[in-house]
């Protein structure tokens, strides 16, 4: 299953930007029912990209574990069904 294996964030909070700790991840925008297409990003060898529904900036930080992010409040945590 895809979704346990690709960290998954969102910007409920509305911030300007948001510190990841992986390069390849899934942007939800907001928590649902708000949310928008939960698409695949992919840095490559950026440090950094814009997500091209929500406009968030997803910054690289090498320190940050995998899957983690900085606010650790824009992990999104899916439930299941």
């Amino acid at each position: 299953m895809a979704h346990e294996s690709t960290p998954h964030f969102h910007n409920t909070e509305g911030l300007p930007r948001i510190e990841v700790g992986s390069k390849e991840f899934m942007c939800v925008g907001a928590l649902p029912p708000f949310d928008h297409p939960h698409i695949y990003i992919d840095m490559g060898r950026d440090n950094e990209i814009v997500c091209s529904y929500c406009s968030t900036l997803y910054v690289f930080n090498p320190e940050l574990a995998p899957g983690t992010s900085q606010p650790l409040s824009a992990v999104y945590h899916h439930e299941a069904a």
